[in-house]
């Protein structure tokens, strides 16, 4: 991947449906979640976070970070658990592979598991700046759950 380049990337569907997508938004990038539950929207959208920066393939989960969050209802929850994330990247200077992802009534809690970021391994392309409301949208269709929103990049 080439710096200051993010790729458009999608996961295949697991056979449950969960997948990552990113989609394009000006100089932005978008992330959209999908799964069965909407806990597993929510950790799909957690490792298309990771993938605007990095492969999470490259990222291994050998650090395990307790995080929670509140908001009013989902749209606003799912905002705060990636800026959740980002702030956690951040200060903490780490990646993360895979997340447990456990919500009930407007509380979020979770684990991410990660590592601390080796530039050389990860080759970090972007640093993300926060999830945004723009194209904000945590909805069920049929059977999976989607959520969705632009990251500022």
């Amino acid at each position: 991947m080439d710096k200051g380049r993010v790729e458009i990337g999608v996961t295949p569907a697991s056979s449950s449906g969960a997948r990552w997508e990113h989609f394009a938004h000006g100089a932005d990038i978008g992330i959209h979640g999908i799964g069965p539950s909407k806990a597993e929207a929510f950790r799909q959208a957690a490792l298309a976070l990771t993938a605007v920066v990095t492969d999470p393939a490259r990222v291994r989960p050998v650090e395990r970070i307790d995080l929670a969050c509140s908001a009013p209802d989902d749209e606003l929850l799912l905002v705060e658990w990636l800026n959740t994330l980002v702030f956690e990247m951040a200060t903490r200077r780490m990646l993360f592979a895979d997340f447990e992802v456990h919500l009930e009534h407007g509380q979020l809690s979770a684990v991410a598991a990660g590592e601390a970021v080796d530039p050389a391994r990860h080759e970090p392309a972007v640093e993300v700046k926060g999830a945004t409301c723009t194209e904000l949208r945590v909805v069920q269709e049929g059977t999976l759950w989607h959520a969705r929103c632009v990251v500022d990049v």
